[in-house]
């Protein structure tokens, strides 16, 4: 089923640099919170199950990148409808039945392609499937604006300073990585592609930063790293990327997706964070 035309609605903003532009780049794809009258999802999704996937407010705890030199890229679109940190031809045949697809990646089976079939927290999104005409109209409309903005970005950085250095921010559930009752998991995942989309010196820098916080850092388990730090981790072409996932429990009320009694704390500590690694010689 093809729903009816709705009008496009910018899937981005960009938070300009306060005065010179420095090789850093930030991107937040998935803390937008748009939901365009075309997602048409199952009657009686609650709004939790609908926003159980946004990285909500990351964009607010990166907000100090401009005054550092880093413009910074934040989607707006909700992620149960277009999901920025996934390929444009990772296509569910399930949800799309007409999608012509090589291959199905292992999320891709699970529900979370390019185009979900289900919430974060794992509810069915759709009483329907879609026809490819839909889910081409989403990618023209959503995904590639995003991604042609962000291949400005970097390619200006390049051009400006040598290199691009693209941090991608997200957040996860305190439960991803054995945070669950009394048990702590880790605070903040860094995904570089294990080892191959940046320069493992900035892979060092930003641990002994977030470990200069006391909070714990995992390495490229269980996030490597997705679409966009493989797109653009060619450290050959001038191009670095590395992924940060925060744990949702250090800034958000999961429950309520509003900030927690840790927010100002975090907001503050990434500040830091951001200040350092941009001040940094972290090549020597």
């Amino acid at each position: 089923m093809t729903s009816a035309r709705v009008d496009p609605i910018t899937p981005y903003q960009i938070f300009p640099p306060v005065g010179q532009a420095g090789p850093l780049v930030f991107a937040s794809p998935h803390s937008g919170a748009i939901r365009p009258d075309d997602l048409n999802p199952a009657p009686g999704l609650s709004l939790a199950s609908l926003r159980s996937a946004e990285d909500a407010l990351v964009d607010h705890l990166i907000a100090t990148g401009p005054d550092h030199g880093a413009p910074v890229i934040a989607g707006r679109l909700s992620r149960v409808y277009v999901d920025l940190n996934r390929a444009p031809d990772e296509l569910d045949p399930v949800l799309i039945p007409d999608a012509m697809v090589a291959g199905v990646s292992s999320k891709t089976s699970a529900g979370f392609g390019v185009i979900p079939r289900r919430t974060g927290d794992g509810v069915a999104l759709y009483d329907r499937t879609l026809d490819m005409a839909e889910a081409t109209r989403r990618l023209k409309t959503a995904h590639a604006p995003y991604h042609a903005a962000l291949t400005r970005l970097m390619e200006t950085a390049r051009t400006v300073h040598g290199q691009a250095i693209l941090v991608d921010w997200h957040s996860m559930p305190a439960r991803a990585t054995g945070g669950a009752g009394r048990t702590r998991g880790a605070d903040v995942v860094l995904g570089d592609r294990h080892g191959s989309s940046c320069d493992a010196r900035l892979t060092q820098r930003l641990r002994t930063l977030f470990e200069g916080l006391g909070w714990r850092v995992s390495l490229n388990h269980p996030y490597a790293g997705g679409y966009t730090t493989q797109t653009w981790g060619r450290p050959e072409d001038g191009f670095e990327a590395v992924q940060i996932e925060l744990s949702r429990a250090l800034y958000l009320d999961e429950t309520t997706l509003k900030p927690g009694k840790g927010f100002e704390y975090c907001r503050a500590a990434i500040a830091r964070v951001i200040a350092a690694l941009a001040a940094d010689d972290w090549r020597r």
